[in-house]
């Protein structure tokens, strides 16, 4: 019996990586179609070298890739996503930003709304929240024993606004990939590069709240038109391990 328990415990798992892979890549396409509509060649094109970037991080087939910049440059099929941003709270008067790419506004606003109100938030009028939130790149290089003065020179030459603690490399949202590329050709591996937001104050939650906010994030970030979450919650380490354990 345990055998058997054994393997559908596999099975299930297998299942939930499968499910989670597929609606990565859902996701990535659309990144993919949006960028390829400023242009096909990422050297040129930013955000197109960004969603390259995460379409291969997920493992996406060069095939699908491909065909994805192809329906986006105007080949076969053509489809339109509009890029919106809804702005709500949730429990605790935690400030979240939904970034969303969708074919279907009202489909959409609909769904984020819907699931805002069933799991303890509430939307928001634009502008209510975004402002406690900037736009950056970040980066992330490969490699556990990189020294950090050396990164640091390395970044601010290169065009970086500067380094975190962790190692992440801070730049304007404009130049997240044209500093990936001078770092690559000083002879460092860029492990991630995305355009992001970050808070700029942080809301203290008490356990309940964070539990609650880490519950709505998980079930926004499942829904296909939604591409980014985030929040200003302020949630440590150790209860974020204690809630995700």
């Amino acid at each position: 019996m345990s055998g058997h328990n054994k393997w559908s415990t596999i099975k299930h798992k297998k299942a939930k990586t499968d499910a989670a892979r597929s609606q990565s890549w859902t996701k990535v396409v659309r990144e993919l179609i949006v960028a390829a509509q400023s242009g096909t060649d990422p050297e040129f094109n930013s955000s197109l070298r960004l969603a390259i970037q995460k379409a291969k991080a997920c493992n996406m087939p060069k095939d699908n890739i491909e065909r994805a910049i192809k329906r986006g440059s105007g080949e076969g099929e053509t489809v339109h996503y509009d890029q919106i941003v809804y702005e709500g709270r949730g429990a605790g008067g935690v400030a979240i930003l939904i970034e969303t790419l969708t074919d279907n506004k009202n489909r959409t606003v609909a769904n984020v709304r819907s699931m805002l109100s069933k799991n303890g938030g509430q939307m928001g009028e634009a502008g209510s929240c975004a402002w406690q939130f900037k736009t950056v790149g970040q980066i992330s290089l490969e490699g556990d024993n990189l020294d950090p003065d050396e990164v640091m020179m390395a970044a601010l030459d290169a065009g970086a606004e500067d380094v975190n603690e962790d190692g992440t490399i801070v730049t304007a949202p404009s130049e997240v990939a044209a500093v990936s590329k001078k770092l690559e050709e000083a002879g460092y591996k860029i492990e991630t590069m995305e355009i992001t937001r970050v808070a700029t104050t942080l809301v203290s939650v008490d356990e309940k709240a964070a539990a609650s906010i880490l519950k709505l994030c998980g079930i926004l970030e499942d829904d296909d038109d939604v591409q980014n979450v985030y929040t200003n919650a302020d949630i440590s380490d150790e209860l974020m391990e204690k809630l995700e354990g």
